[in-house]
């Protein structure tokens, strides 16, 4: 039996990933699941770029904004509501576009990845936080990386959770974390057609800056100041980007000038390695960002249609 088909638009931050989707669901009688981590969060609106109820224009999303920043959120809960949205949609007989630049998210899905449940051993936990403190995080960054190149190519320096669990992975199971991914995949149940936006760094760089002016123009600091009075912890969504700089700033570790060009550069890294994601996959329609939005959805479409 032919499997049914889900269109997949990955790329960087800032590279018109939004206007694409909608539009591309407008043409095609789409609905569209967000692969955001970020953007699955209530009350963080404007440093995730969400969109709002006037740029969906009518069009359904799905895993936006339903998770409060207290939660943790785990990237098997992602998978299993992430399929559930695409059954929906294709029960109403509309086509699944997912759209997001969280590639583990995309990567999950698409390849049907089984989290193995690997219990946290508090002992070994307390020594890496020990070990953070006293040597700071780049020594475990460097550290997980000899071990785990390959999953370490995904992880900013700065990302202290994701360090640790490398290293609580292997710590555990003796096998890298990369090792465990390989053996989870499995035959996927949909057909995904797999694109990604890829843009000249210059302007896709000029692009994210004007955007981090943006936001704080719409208020990011008064955002993040409503979060910390409205929630106790913040497990996960605090680490955001743009979230964690702004606390700083709250904080007086940093001035607002220096906050602002650590938005900017982090962004800017943070594009560059979601574009190296991305380029692993060798089933990859790219569209050029520069491209109008008609001929980027014509690529899609075509690509959409093939064999059918």
């Amino acid at each position: 039996m032919e499997k049914q088909k889900v269109i997949v638009i990955g790329g960087p931050t800032a590279s018109g990933k939004t206007a694409l989707s909608i539009e591309l669901a407008k043409k095609i009688n789409g609905e569209i699941i967000s692969a955001d981590s970020m953007q699955i969060y209530k009350d963080m609106d404007i440093g995730t770029a969400k969109p709002n109820i006037e740029e969906m224009q009518g069009i359904q999303h799905y895993m936006l904004d339903f998770v409060s920043p207290e939660t943790r959120f785990s990237v098997a809960e992602y998978k299993k509501q992430a399929k559930q949205a695409i059954k929906e949609i294709l029960n109403k007989g509309k086509i699944p576009i997912v759209i997001g630049g969280t590639g583990l998210y995309i990567e999950t899905l698409i390849y049907e990845i089984e989290f193995e449940k690997i219990e946290t051993d508090l002992a070994y936990r307390e020594e890496l936080e020990k070990q953070v403190q006293e040597k700071g995080l780049e020594y475990l960054y460097n550290k997980a990386t000899q071990l785990d190149k390959v999953a370490m190519e995904k992880i900013s320096p700065n990302d202290k959770k994701r360090i640790l669990r490398v290293l609580e992975i292997y710590h555990q199971t003796g096998k890298t974390k990369s090792q465990l991914d390989a053996a989870s995949r499995k035959d996927p149940e949909y057909d995904y057609k797999l694109f990604a936006i890829n843009i000249e760094r210059e302007i896709l760089y000029d692009r994210i800056n004007k955007r981090v002016d943006i936001m704080l123009q719409n208020g990011l600091i008064q955002e993040v100041q409503n979060i910390c009075s409205k929630y106790n912890k913040f497990p996960t969504a605090m680490q955001g980007l743009g979230y964690k700089e702004v606390v700083e700033y709250l904080n007086e570790e940093t001035t607002y000038e220096q906050m602002v060009e650590k938005i900017k550069m982090e962004t800017r890294r943070y594009a560059k390695r979601q574009l190296t994601w991305f380029r692993k996959y060798k089933n990859i329609t790219w569209l050029d960002g520069l491209n109008d939005l008609e001929k980027n959805i014509e690529i899609i479409i075509k690509e959409y249609e093939k064999g059918v």
